[in-house]
């Protein structure tokens, strides 16, 4: 079974609530037609009632089952001005300011509220709206895991070979968010990087910190960075199967791992590969999937580093699932069953799964040709 249909098979198996603020965006309508009739998820859909019954009519779309809100009527809109309010007193924010973003044409923000409240599992975000856009509601309305301050992203390579990674699933990150990370921020990458790798590959994570060198084989400052982030995370995470600083060959292939790092636990086997760079893991992921035909298939690690309810992007995206789009929208409705599987695997009760990144055909070109990701810096 392909990665994508495991994935909706374990969300149908415990079914989330995910709001899709995007009604704007026909897909979007469509999309939830589908989620509902495929019990992916029970779907709520922003915009106003009578203009979304109107437009799904046009498009011969049933909306049984969706429940539709109008955030500008929304019985929750005074609670959530008050808790917006308090989220962001310090900045000066009024209540009506809050009003006003709230029920902003976007409908971004109050979906991202109804997330931090817990009136919706997940929100699936992106087709229409710059991740930058997507990516500021969620870091200001859900936040991110409690000491985890760096988002990022995990890309989940399905490559032709079963030798590699998880029957030949590989987690690669980062790939669209950091440019340059350093020690404690590739840290934090690798170990929510770990965690998407439990909750979608259903396996335990084997880190592997990749670089120029193996153990030493090189001198060089970005070399020591790795090594630090290294003894970060393993602080951080005591039981997390993680080794470096590894080059790629000693990572996946068991013969030079076993020459290069005799005795480790990672190296030969890893299913996780954590890139010390933007370029590099940027690089890498296209590089597999352009030359070796690997399908990739990404979640703003979730995005990896937000999250809610105690936790996570990989923290905020794994509740938040981000995804660019052409004129499908099947990956819309894929993208709707992350916040369910990330919730199976309680790694957040909110999921913040942010599908993003995505160049594979399952995924649509950057609109307008922009590179996706953070909202100051990004690439796909």
């Amino acid at each position: 079974m392909h990665l994508v249909d495991q994935i909706k098979a374990k969300a149908r198996t415990s079914t989330q609530t995910v709001v899709l603020p995007e009604s704007y965006d026909d897909r979007m309508i469509q999309a939830a037609e589908l989620i509902t009739k495929d019990d992916l998820a029970k779907v709520v859909l922003l915009g106003d009632v009578a203009a979304l019954e109107a437009k799904a009519g046009e498009l011969g779309v049933s909306l049984a089952g969706v429940e539709l809100v109008d955030p500008k009527s929304a019985a929750q809109l005074d609670d959530y001005v008050a808790e917006l309010v308090k989220l962001r007193e310090k900045k000066g924010l009024t209540a009506e300011q809050a009003r006003e973003t709230l029920t902003g044409d976007d409908n971004l923000f109050f979906g991202a509220m109804m997330v931090r409240k817990n009136d919706a599992g997940g929100m699936v975000a992106g087709a229409y709206n710059t991740t930058g856009d997507v990516l500021r509601a969620a870091f200001q309305v859900i936040g991110t895991a409690p000491g985890m301050k760096t988002v990022s992203s995990v890309f989940l390579m399905v490559t032709k070979n079963p030798e590699f990674g998880e029957n030949g699933v590989l987690c690669f990150a980062d790939c669209a968010v950091n440019p340059n990370p350093n020690a404690q921020s590739l840290a934090e990458i690798a170990i929510s990087t770990a965690s998407s790798c439990k909750s979608f590959l259903g396996v335990d994570a084997r880190v592997a910190m990749l670089s120029f060198s193996t153990k030493g084989s090189a001198s060089h400052g970005d070399c020591d960075k790795v090594l630090k982030a290294l003894e970060i995370a393993k602080q951080l995470e005591p039981n997390l199967q993680i080794d470096g600083e590894l080059q790629l060959d000693a990572a996946l292939l068991a013969k030079v791992g076993e020459k290069k790092a005799p005795g480790s636990a990672v190296a030969g086997r890893a299913n996780t590969l954590i890139f010390p760079t933007l370029d590099a893991g940027n690089i890498g992921y296209k590089l597999v999937e352009r030359v070796a035909g690997a399908e990739a298939v990404t979640c703003i690690n979730t995005l990896l580093g937000f999250g809610y309810d105690p936790n996570t992007l990989q923290p905020v995206l794994e509740h938040v699932s981000t995804q660019k789009l052409d004129n499908q929208i099947d990956y819309i409705v894929y993208s709707a069953g992350f916040p369910t599987v990330v919730a199976i695997n309680q790694h957040v009760k909110a999921l913040k799964s942010k599908v993003a990144g995505f160049t594979h055909p399952l995924w649509a070109p950057i609109q307008g040709g922009r590179s996706i990701g953070s909202p100051r810096s990004a690439a796909r």
